[in-house]
């Protein structure tokens, strides 16, 4: 299977995690160049991943099959700009850069290029995460087939349309921060009901991976999972039943709700409201 050279347009914690996984998917250090205006930022990637860097994302795109843009969504267009003129006729371009809708980069992009855009989270710099890609206009099944073959070692990788974006990052793209904030909130009562800081941070964060991984190895649904821990007239019950009447699960539904239409937004304002 072909490993055609790749660029990475930014040696950020994203950045560097795709060039990583690249690496770990087979492609070899030398065939991926991260482009990277900080010096010591350069030295760092070499040093830990043996990546061929570069200050220029010019110089890094030339001659690579794909290029993969990592830079903030306010940095985008001044780096397409840059690149345009540099890229092959046959390049893929690989987004995960959030909120930019595909008609940004065509409209940047010289005309046919296939575009896929990545919606990834932060566990992914563990081999943990969770990414959605969709395909731009000229993206093909192959295309496809190729950025999950890219991000492959970052964790899951799931296709869907580009419409479905906003949503999924109303659940898994911002969705570690409210895992966060449960454990969080774990660990405070675990404090207030007499524990060391320390003592229910370890328990909290325990629980959490524990149950998320009975969820995934059992493949049942979490309300079975649920009423087997859930005794009539047992402590667990107690528990469940004044979170329902605080409306944590509305609570949740309402932010996610509240995230997706964020996401929408974000793209608007970055494309003039187009």
């Amino acid at each position: 299977m072909s490993t055609p050279k790749v660029a990475v347009l930014g040696g950020g914690v994203m950045g560097a995690t795709v060039a990583a996984a690249v690496v770990a998917a087979g492609w070899q250090a030398s065939e991926v160049t991260v482009a990277e205006p900080r010096p010591e930022r350069r030295a760092e990637l070499a040093e830990r991943h043996g990546l061929a860097t570069v200050a220029s994302a010019a110089e890094a795109v030339r001659g690579a099959g794909v290029v993969v843009v990592a830079v903030k969504p306010n940095q985008v267009a001044t780096v397409l700009e840059e690149v345009s003129r540099e890229l092959a006729d046959d390049v893929v371009v690989v987004t995960v850069a959030a909120g930019l809708p595909a008609a940004f980069y065509e409209q940047r992009l010289p005309s046919g290029t296939p575009l896929v855009r990545v919606m990834p989270n932060t566990p992914a710099v563990i081999g943990k995460g969770a990414s959605a890609i969709a395909p731009g206009t000229h993206a093909s099944a192959e295309h496809l087939d190729l950025a999950e073959r890219l991000l492959g070692a970052t964790g899951l990788v799931v296709r869907v349309a580009e419409k479905d974006l906003d949503a999924v990052t109303a659940v898994s793209g911002s969705g570690p921060a409210y895992v966060f904030y449960v454990i969080d909130a774990m660990a405070e009562a675990g404090v207030l009901l007499g524990l060391t800081r320390e003592l229910a941070t370890q328990l909290a964060v325990a629980t959490v991976e524990g149950a998320a991984a009975l969820v995934a190895e059992t493949g049942e649904h979490p309300v079975v999972l649920r009423e087997r821990v859930s005794s009539p007239g047992g402590t667990t019950v107690a528990a469940l039943a004044e979170l329902d009447s605080r409306g944590v699960r509305a609570g949740i539904l309402a932010a996610a709700e509240r995230c997706r239409d964020r996401s929408v937004e974000l793209g608007s304002e970055a494309t003039g409201g187009a």
